[in-house]
């Protein structure tokens, strides 16, 4: 199939596969002879893959070495689920930070006046 209908099937587009082409996340597709790259059912495989590692948060490194891991029928199950736990890990300080952040915007917010005057604790704590 051709890289638009790769895309839809795939829910990845056209320009992420084209990147994850050139970062080699997935290998070059054999072209036809009209030009067009000819992605296989495994290609597919592949991209749906990538797509949900993403939606979980996965940076490309550790897609890649996913990748790697999903490939080798040798590997440990370890190695998966200390990747996994990792990036929960990164994930549960992210969300952290960010329940901080909207704390702050809400006290900030809630302590704002929001009328006429000029004095406006939000615009303070961000001249600070």
């Amino acid at each position: 199939m051709n890289i638009g209908a790769a895309a839809e099937a795939s829910g990845v587009s056209q320009r992420m596969i084209r990147h994850y082409e050139k970062i080699g996340l997935i290998p070059a597709p054999p072209r036809r002879d009209s030009g067009y790259r000819d992605y296989s059912p495994a290609d597919m495989h592949r991209l749906r893959f990538i797509a949900n590692a993403r939606d979980l948060g996965f940076p490309v490194e550790e897609i890649r070495t996913l990748l790697e891991l999903w490939s080798d029928r040798a590997r440990s199950s370890a190695e998966v689920k200390a990747l996994a736990a990792a990036r929960a890990e990164e994930l549960g300080r992210k969300a952290a930070a960010l329940e901080a952040m909207r704390a702050t915007l809400i006290d900030l917010a809630t302590r704002c006046h929001g009328d006429d005057r000029p004095d406006c604790p939000i615009i303070d704590q961000l001249a600070r």
